[in-house]
């Protein structure tokens, strides 16, 4: 069975750092596209950053420029750096690996506030 497990949210002042890291468990983690995905109060989940085997990204608008998504296969780790912060960087963060079933991580708190 398939698990990932987010890690390194927390609070953070505007303009601040930080890392996310997800531990995927359980398959073939290089085969894997993988993604990072955000939930705000009262709004859908929407896409943040992807990730392909081989390394090609891709961005939302509201991020590109201020954050990289980076992966590696040796550690089965996907990360999310996040740089210059904004309060509508709030959110649940999720970690996401497609494949014929899509996997979800349980999710971190990323709260961007002074």
């Amino acid at each position: 069975q398939v698990q990932l497990v987010e890690s390194g949210g927390g609070l953070v002042q505007p303009g601040g750092s930080l890392r996310l890291s997800c531990a995927v468990s359980g398959s073939i983690f290089s085969r894997y596209v993988m993604g990072w995905y955000r939930q705000a109060p009262g709004k859908q989940r929407e896409s943040v950053a992807t990730i392909t085997s081989g390394g090609s990204t891709n961005y939302a608008g509201s991020v590109k420029g201020r954050f990289t998504i980076s992966r590696d296969n040796a550690k089965n780790t996907v990360y999310l750096q996040m740089n210059r912060l904004k309060p509508e960087d709030t959110a649940v963060y999720y970690c996401k690996a497609f494949g014929s079933t899509d996997y979800w991580g349980q999710g971190t708190q990323v709260t961007v506030s002074s």
